[in-house]
């Protein structure tokens, strides 16, 4: 398991400082050498908003200014990059389509709700839309109310959004997936107990036999039974997310496990699994820590206690942090072609680096592959080891038996 941990923590600092190297080069590329994508449209800014009726004619002349990057404006990878790992209000498919997903706002007035396509007319300009009680704005995927043709501050700081994002889609399709995977596992087990494995039974088998034996066992004890249901579910449920986001296209491109609020999410449930299930032993080690002089415990015991909400913050961070570089690494290379080929004005640049950045993206995406299945097992591994700090009992160490917080320490 050292080891392990050593190869770990090797490959994520060269992905983070080669990261890092990248971004700097295409800021650096990108500011000195502005590029245009396409040329500007003048036909775009002189169509009727009278087509929709839910525009308000000074927003749609603001949203054509602020629309710097899309139609005719210079090429931003740093927007583009942020944008395509960012949450979003609709799903882009290809080109200009994009499939419109439910908005759902709660404000002092009561609950709206509408498709997130009244934000576009159809030249794909953002406008604003008129609601029943307010009218809204979308503005870099934040709502906002707006009153005279102006951002009512005071009264969007009471909008609650809890609109269903592109996220939050994704979401639900790992549920769904999870659902029909083991609902039809459980049920090969039941029309065939005792014979060999078949099928996606085969497939499935296999890793959960890995996340108890390798995982559960090792760290949590002879208690780790309790612990399976959620072990697996985290396991599978970091897992798929983190394969469907490095599909391209629908259902997948969501960058799931890259959203803070989801790794907090998962972060808080180990977080609340270690701290309830947390025994005498554990609490003792941490308030009083047997066999330290009291002075001592002046200094260590905070230590300890900051050590408590640290675990789950390293538990965020990590996967978070992780999940989001491989996106980044992915469209950075795909920016270089934009750079280079300066709006097809340097085609032979653009065709030299795009055969480069193909090949290399191609390579991140098969190492994506594998960096999909390390962000769940160390997700899960960690959480198994602190849940086995927190119901260790006290004679385990006198019996020589395998001792998580040891672990714990070693890993931090």
């Amino acid at each position: 398991m050292p080891k392990c941990f050593q190869f770990l923590s090797a490959f994520s600092a060269v992905r983070s400082i080669f990261l890092a190297t990248l971004m700097l080069l295409i800021l650096q590329v990108s500011a000195t050498e502005p590029v245009n994508v396409a040329n500007a449209d003048s036909s775009h800014s002189a169509i009727s908003q009278s087509t929709d009726e839910h525009v308000i004619e000074a927003h749609s002349h603001a949203s054509a200014e602020h629309s710097e990057g899309g139609h005719g404006g210079p090429f931003d990878p740093g927007k583009m990059i942020t944008d395509h790992i960012g949450d979003t209000h609709d799903w882009h498919l290809f080109g200009e389509t994009h499939l419109p997903l439910p908005v759902i706002l709660y404000t002092d007035k009561g609950f709206e709700l509408f498709s997130s396509g009244h934000f576009k007319n159809l030249s794909h300009e953002l406008v604003d839309h008129v609601g029943e009680y307010y009218t809204y704005r979308l503005v870099d995927e934040e709502i906002y109310i707006v009153n005279n043709g102006e951002i009512d501050e005071a009264a969007s700081s009471s909008l609650i959004d809890v609109s269903i994002t592109k996220n939050i889609v994704t979401m639900f399709i790992v549920f769904i997936i999870m659902l029909l995977v083991f609902t039809s596992v459980a049920k090969a087990y039941k029309k065939r107990p005792g014979l060999a494995p078949k099928g996606l039974q085969s497939f499935i088998e296999p890793l959960i036999v890995f996340v108890r034996d390798d995982i559960a066992k090792p760290n949590i004890g002879k208690k780790y039974k309790r612990f399976m249901p959620y072990l697996l579910t985290v396991f599978f449920f970091i897992w798929i997310a983190n394969l469907l986001g490095l599909v391209p296209v629908l259902p997948g491109g969501a960058n799931l496990t890259g959203n803070i609020a989801i790794t907090l999410t998962l972060a808080l449930f180990t977080f609340v699994i270690t701290t309830i299930n947390g025994n005498k032993h554990y609490w003792g080690h941490i308030f009083a820590m047997p066999g330290v002089p009291k002075w001592v415990l002046i200094i260590l015991t905070p230590i300890e206690i900051l050590g408590v909400f640290l675990r789950p913050f390293v538990l965020m961070i990590r996967l978070f942090a992780n999940i989001t570089a491989g996106h980044i690494i992915a469209l950075a290379f795909f920016s270089l072609i934009f750079i280079f080929g300066n709006g097809g004005e340097s085609l032979g640049a653009g065709i030299g680096v795009g055969i480069g950045s193909w090949a290399f993206t191609v390579f991140m995406m098969v190492i994506e592959l594998l960096v999909a299945f390390l962000q769940a097992f160390v997700f899960t591994l960690l959480s198994a080891v602190y849940i086995g700090s927190a119901v260790e009992e006290a004679h385990h160490d006198s019996h020589g038996e395998h001792h998580p917080e040891a672990e714990t320490k070693m890993i931090a």
